[in-house]
């Protein structure tokens, strides 16, 4: 496993451009909300029991047994940049990355970053896995395989009744969470991208930014996943998200896409070549700017409109540009006018100029 400090200069598997309709569907995740036996809920528990959450579940994830080749970090011993990187990355929740001594937390980390364990988040773990495109059957076939192995060694709190205990009413049951990220840029251009939030209203689903609850839909990317657990099946949720929800909305996206290159074609080709000239030649970025600007590039590529770049470096860029990545990379805290500096660098370097 690539050690903590060194995964700055690529991203995970899950960003890789790979994968079913990779050109809409940016990654397919599926979380299982699990909680012990015999502990209070994290929002109901003391430090000491959640230290004994800890240490139990570290003993179990780290032990040879599994044939798991896993990074554990502890997040009170974590620098802020650090745990912000995480976030970035995917690997651990905005909530998460708040650690403080008063609340041990931590993350174990897979392979390739395929798959990650938060411990004493909501709830005493958030197992996920990530992969690239549309993937869900993959995805679904890795954590369960995951978590039949931790239930083997872990006595998990379930009601024959209700399913799964979880902290929230909303994963209680299956205690799964099916989400995708998707780049919706022509519906965003068009004026339509309420139609997906009409949709995901119609279907009980969340749309969220890019970085989950609470964020922005910062460069076209949208986040939609399940609110509920109770009363539908795993295999019920992840058939409704792979034949019915995302089908759907990469309908509307490629009619809108459709309509762009036949109605305005010179409106299009004007976003995505001064997104090219802007990130090959800028001295200074933002990072809401970076994500807009990567958002047109990326559909000049998927359009055929622009052969200068693939998508997995566009792909890389999304996350890299972020501010603790860019950081990482400087070995240092950087202020805001000069990783300003420090992202237009990188964008120019990456894309080759």
């Amino acid at each position: 496993m690539i050690p903590l400090g060194q995964i700055t200069q690529q991203a995970g598997q899950w960003l890789r451009g790979s994968g079913p309709h990779h050109e809409i569907v940016i990654s397919s995740r599926v979380r299982l909300a699990r909680n012990l036996a015999g502990f209070p809920f994290v929002g109901r528990s003391t430090r000491r029991q959640r230290a004994d959450v800890l240490q139990r579940v570290q003993r179990e994830l780290t032990t040879d047994g599994l044939g798991w080749d896993v990074l554990w970090v502890d997040l009170m011993d974590c620098d802020p940049i650090d745990r912000a990187l995480l976030m970035e990355r995917h690997l651990i929740s905005k909530h998460h990355a708040e650690a403080d001594h008063e609340h041990p937390r931590a993350v174990a980390i897979g392979q390739d970053e395929t798959f990650s364990i938060m411990v004493n988040e909501e709830d005493h773990l958030r197992i996920q896995v990530l992969r690239s495109g549309m993937q869900f059957d993959a995805a679904f076939e890795a954590i369960n395989a995951i978590d039949d192995q931790l239930e083997d060694r872990l006595d998990y709190a379930y009601s024959p009744r209700f399913g799964y205990l979880a902290a929230c009413p909303t994963n209680v049951g299956t205690g799964i969470r099916v989400s995708v990220m998707l780049h919706l840029p022509a519906l965003k251009l068009t004026g339509e991208i309420e139609k997906v939030r009409r949709a995901a209203r119609d279907m009980h689903l969340a749309v969220r930014g890019l970085f989950g609850e609470g964020s922005d839909a910062m460069g076209d990317l949208y986040q939609v996943s399940n609110q509920t657990t109770l009363g539908k099946s795993e295999r019920e949720l992840l058939d409704e998200f792979e034949h019915k929800v995302v089908p759907e909305i990469i309908a509307y996206e490629q009619q809108a896409r459709q309509a762009l290159a036949r109605q305005r074609p010179a409106q299009l080709d004007d976003k995505i070549w001064r997104a090219w000239g802007v990130l090959t030649h800028a001295r200074v970025l933002g990072t809401e700017e970076v994500l807009q600007l990567l958002s047109h590039l990326r559909l000049g590529v998927n359009l055929g409109r622009i052969a200068e770049v693939d998508i997995r470096t566009i792909n890389e860029l999304f996350l890299l540009t972020q501010p603790a990545h860019l950081q990482r990379v400087a070995g240092r805290t950087l202020e805001q006018p000069a990783r300003r500096e420090a992202r237009a660098s990188l964008v120019r370097k990456r894309l080759g100029v």
